[in-house]
Formats: structure tokens, C-alpha cells, sequence
């Protein structure tokens, strides 16, 4: 049985859902392995222009598989070589929209903050707990959340293991939206088919050019954005956007 069951919901939307549903989607290293092989194939596959992840209605992902990690070492850790799981979704081209209900907790909570949208059910809980089982987040889980919802706030969090709730992470700016925890998927998916409707080349370079500035300062955030604008110019897609806006008829995109 697939850990990661891959679906097609809209027209260039893949839908990616994890599938550990007796073990709250624990993020085992044979499950990351698998969602790593999807991120790298949909990654470089055309038709599909926008990706949703998420769990079932109990879990988005309650974490790391802790069974798999009482009795190891840090040389074992380093073996695994987990970063490279990470790395297939951390430098997806495509958008990311995560659909989270219920726990994402420790490495799930991560796995939402790898995404670039991340949608809410109104029961989902957001936690990085490592703390309480002696170990700290280890995939992004303190930088991220202190970028997404400042240094206090995350320290909050991470220190005590205390989960925010999906109002909470939306008012601290985790969450972009939330939904009645029966329409996360619909919403995550209506958002991704919206966004894969649009021009590919000026979707991609939007997500580039904001992550690649979050870290740079202003002027050469600026400078990213400027060279990319510009570049934009040149596309196919742009004048048949235009072109379509002037002659008030539906635009059809080729991604070049």
C-alpha cells in the first residue's frame, strides 16, 4: 500500500495525500522517501502547475516517527540523509498549497510551513513539541516559524511544545486561511486550480523571487524582483495575457 497516494483533482493540479492513517500520518523515513520521489517527478512534469498536500481529516502529520528514532545515534541521523527529502519539496518549482486538518505537529508542522499556501481546517492544531521528547526541530521548524510568526511567538512555542490552534496560527499570520475542517481539501484545491489558471512562467518567478528576497536585504530583494519583472516581458505567455485582456476573450497559456 502507497504511503503517499498521488490524485488529479482539477485540471494541472496534483493532489499528494499521506497515507499513514494508523500511525496519524507519522512521517516516517520509508513515507518521506516516497513524498521526496513525487516532489522530484511532479517537479518536472508540464502539465501539472500547482500541488496540494495533505493528510486525512485526524492528521495533516503528528511528526516524526518516533519508534523509528529512540535508539539512534546522531551518525545514524546523519546517514539517513534526510535533508535531501526535504530539499525535493523545499526547491519544488511549482506552488505548494498545504490542506491541514487536524495535527501538524513536530515534522508535520513542518511539512505545512514547506508549503506556500497553507490552508486550515478551524480543528487543525500546529505544534513543534521536540522539546518534550528531548530534541529540538531539525527541518526548518525554528527558522521557519519565527519568519512566519516572529521571534516571540516562536519561542513560545518551541520552548513549552505548545500547540497553536487554526484561529490562533491564523492571527499570528501562520495560516493563510481557514475553512470548516470539511472544506480544507475543496479550498486547497479550488486555491490551486485558480493559481495554475494563471500564467506558469510569472507563477514561478513570483515564488523564486519572494523566497530567494526574504533573506536578502531590501535592495537586493528589489533588484530580484525588477530583473524578474522585466525578464517576463519576453514570454509568450505574457502576450497572449495581454492580448486576451484587449480583445476581452479567455487566455490560453503554453508555459513559455
Amino acid at each position: 500500500m502507497p504511503l503517499v497516494i498521488l490524485e488529479h483533482p482539477a485540471e494541472h493540479v496534483a493532489l499528494l495525500r499521506l497515507n499513514r492513517p494508523e500511525a496519524r500520518n507519522a512521517l516516517s523515513p520509508e513515507l518521506r522517501a516516497e513524498l521526496r520521489a513525487h516532489f522530484l517527478a511532479l517537479a518536472g512534469e508540464s502539465a501539472v502547475r500547482a500541488i496540494v498536500i495533505t493528510g486525512n481529516e485526524k492528521a495533516f502529520a503528528a511528526g516524526a516517527d518516533i519508534r523509528s528514532m529512540v535508539e539512534i545515534g546522531p551518525g545514524e541521523m546523519m546517514q539517513r540523509g534526510d535533508d535531501l527529502n526535504w530539499a525535493a519539496i523545499r526547491h519544488c518549482p511549482k506552488p505548494i498549497i498545504a490542506a491541514v486538518n487536524g495535527y501538524a505537529l513536530g515534522g508535520g508542522c513542518e511539512l505545512a510551513m514547506h508549503a506556500d499556501i497553507i490552508v486550515a481546517g478551524e480543528g487543525a492544531l500546529f505544534g513543534q513539541p521536540e522539546v518534550k521528547l528531548g530534541i529540538m526541530p531539525g527541518a526548518g521548524g525554528t527558522q521557519r516559524l519565527a519568519r512566519a510568526v516572529g521571534r516571540y511567538r516562536a519561542m513560545l512555542m518551541l520552548l513549552t511544545g505548545d500547540p497553536m490552534t487554526a484561529s490562533e496560527a491564523y492571527a499570528a499570520g501562520l495560516v493563510s486561511k481557514t475553512t470548516p475542517d470539511e472544506d480544507t481539501v475543496s479550498e486547497a484545491t479550488a486555491i490551486a486550480a485558480r493559481i495554475a489558471a494563471m500564467p506558469p512562467l510569472a507563477v514561478a518567478e513570483i515564488k523564486q523571487v519572494l523566497h530567494g528576497g526574504l533573506d536578502a536585504s531590501l535592495d537586493t530583494a528589489l533588484q530580484l524582483e525588477r530583473r524578474a519583472a522585466y525578464l517576463l516581458f519576453d514570454s509568450a505567455d505574457k502576450r497572449e495575457a495581454m492580448s486576451a485582456f484587449l480583445e476581452k476573450r479567455k487566455p490560453v497559456f503554453s508555459g513559455t
